[in-house]
């Protein structure tokens, strides 16, 4: 089992940045990738980004990203923490949405879900 826990979401102006952060627990020596996804009211749950598990516990993984975000937002880890992590700039209103953090291990975690709200 894996518990994933959000943090960081919140009310910003369009141009303005956030940071989410997504605390691992549990049996994180299986997760093979973590990553961020989103859903707007109305619409399906999309990729935003994710990190694959590095081949070593210190490498940090490959990345990827959706084109709507590319550019703008970034997903890194902090293995030590057991963290992962999306900066985002440049938040456009599009970018409304509750954000979920995701682990898969051949299972897939969802976490509770954080609210960003971007305003013109």
């Amino acid at each position: 089992q894996v518990q994933l826990v959000e943090s960081g979401g919140g009310l910003v102006q369009a141009g303005g940045s956030l940071r989410l952060s997504c605390a691992a627990s549990g049996s994180i020596f299986s997760i093979k990738t973590m990553g961020w996804y989103r859903q707007a009211p109305g619409k399906q749950r999309e990729l935003v980004a994710t990190i694959t598990n590095g081949a070593t516990i210190t490498s940090g993984g490959s990345t990827n990203y959706a084109d709507s975000v590319k550019g703008r937002f970034t997903i890194s880890r902090d293995n030590a923490k057991n963290t992962v992590y999306l900066q985002m700039n440049s938040l456009k209103p599009e970018d409304t949405a509750v954000y979920y953090c995701n682990a898969r291990t051949g299972l897939v975690y969802w976490g509770q879900g954080t609210q960003v709200t971007v305003s013109s």
